[in-house]
């Protein structure tokens, strides 16, 4: 691979106000996190929205609007809004986005998992939290299922298809790459598909070499060398497991929606720390960074002239 796209997820659905005061919330503290991350090198960035009130995640349309306005008014960074909205939302409210602003891609969402976040207020320890729903959220996700069904990844992969929104493939376990086999073989999708692999889930696989290995050579058997493929991990894996796929020769996913941290004890105040990090390394091994319309190449994206924001 001669250049490696970044993208940076700014706020996502997990983290809450509470764990990082840095963490973007109002749409224009997430709209110029984004601009600054692609100012770092990002020629993606992940987009979620947020109550400004209280940060929780929510999937208003006018904030979505607001947002993504904006990062348009200032650069012409790839925006790849999610569909995986946060926990507890419809799938029709995590799908509204697409038809509502024609995205030049967005999160599809491979699978069903068991989406375990009920250990972080032990693990994190705080004295207090800011609002109450932070800890509330995370609690009831022990008895909580992400859910993915082949009905739903057949109506997602429609809606896409019909708006010209390419999908980025979340894998966050194997048996997902067969699901989007299965799709490629009944026309809901197309080749070559774009995985993101997803790492460090509780309720999913972990961080670790050998399951970033075993993902692409599962990809491979099922699709030959018509995929690209990224990876992204939560928290203390996100810097090594985006450089073991550097090295394989993958695209990366960086940004404070998967770790709140651009290195040992130190506090990310935006994701373009990270993205910093990740492009550094990315050089120091000979590997150049993709710009956006490089990005849009590679990826065969339909053109930021042909979104409806």
């Amino acid at each position: 691979m001669s250049k490696v796209i970044i993208t940076a997820a700014i706020t996502g659905s997990i983290h809450t106000p509470t764990m990082n005061p840095y963490l973007p919330i109002t749409p224009k503290q997430i709209a110029e996190d984004a601009i600054r991350a692609y100012e770092a090198g990002a020629a993606i960035v992940h987009i979620h929205v947020r109550n400004p009130e209280t940060g929780m995640p929510v999937s208003g349309m006018d904030l979505f609007r607001e947002v993504l306005a904006l990062i348009k008014s200032r650069c012409n960074v790839i925006i790849n809004t999610t569909t995986g909205g946060g926990v507890g939302m419809t799938p029709e409210e995590r799908l509204k986005v697409v038809p509502a602003f024609k995205p030049e891609m967005a999160s599809f969402n491979a699978g069903s998992i068991n989406f375990g976040l009920f250990d972080i207020p032990e693990r994190m320890k705080m004295p207090e939290w800011k609002y109450p729903w932070e800890k509330a959220m995370l609690e009831m996700t022990k008895d909580y299922i992400f859910p993915n069904t082949f009905k739903s990844l057949e109506y997602f992969a429609q809606t896409f298809a019909e708006n010209g929104a390419k999908p980025e493939a979340e894998i966050y376990d194997t048996a997902m790459i067969n699901n989007i086999a299965y799709l490629v073989a009944k026309g809901y999708l197309k080749k070559p598909v774009y995985l993101q692999f997803v790492l460090g889930i509780m309720g999913a696989m972990p961080a670790n070499v050998q399951n970033v290995v075993f993902l692409y050579e599962t990809a491979r058997r099922n699709f030959g060398d018509d995929f690209i493929w990224s990876l992204c991990a939560a928290g203390r894996d996100q810097l090594p497991m985006c450089t073991t796929a550097l090295v394989m020769g993958g695209n990366v996913r960086v940004g404070m929606e998967d770790s709140l941290f651009a290195g040992k004890g130190i506090m990310a105040k935006s994701s373009a720390d990270q993205v910093e990090k990740i492009a550094r390394i990315a050089r120091e091994l000979s590997i150049d960074v993709a710009t956006p319309d490089e990005a849009r190449q590679i990826l065969s994206l339909k053109g930021l002239d042909k979104v409806a924001y």
